[in-house]
């Protein structure tokens, strides 16, 4: 079992292996069946506006992350507080959710992402501003 022992850093050999290699089996499996179903042109949507999505799944990772503790009943002062003063703490915040419901809010958060990208890949697919090629 010592091929399972990998490095992250620096990046071994083996780690590279066992993150590229499902990625790029994955990848040559989609390309040929699943571009044409409505998941592939989901995905297809997501890589056209790769910045747009990673900025706002910041944001909705974070309003998730505050409705999950306040379902809770827990306190959401921690979300508005900065590292200073989250350091400061005499302990760490009672934040979170249990892991199944981590899962479900980035599936939803997923799916809910997919409407503004749709709109904004319209939108450089319709417009050649310079500055629309950086998201």
């Amino acid at each position: 079992m010592s091929f399972l022992n990998v490095q992250k850093y620096p990046p071994s050999l083996l780690f590279l292996l066992a993150t590229l290699a499902p990625s790029i089996l994955t990848l040559g499996l989609l390309e040929g069946r699943t571009l044409a179903t409505g998941l592939g042109r989901a995905l297809v949507r997501f890589g056209r506006v790769p910045l747009f999505f990673y900025c706002l799944q910041w944001i909705a990772a974070h309003v998730a992350g505050i409705a999950i503790t306040a379902w809770q009943g827990k306190s959401i002062a921690p979300y508005f507080m900065n590292l200073v003063q989250i350091i400061q703490l005499p302990q760490p915040p009672d934040m979170g959710g249990p892991l199944w419901l981590t899962h479900a809010s980035w599936l939803a958060a997923t799916i809910l992402l997919y409407f503004p990208c749709r709109w904004f890949a319209g939108v450089k697919a319709r417009r050649r501003d310079w500055w629309l090629s950086y998201l």
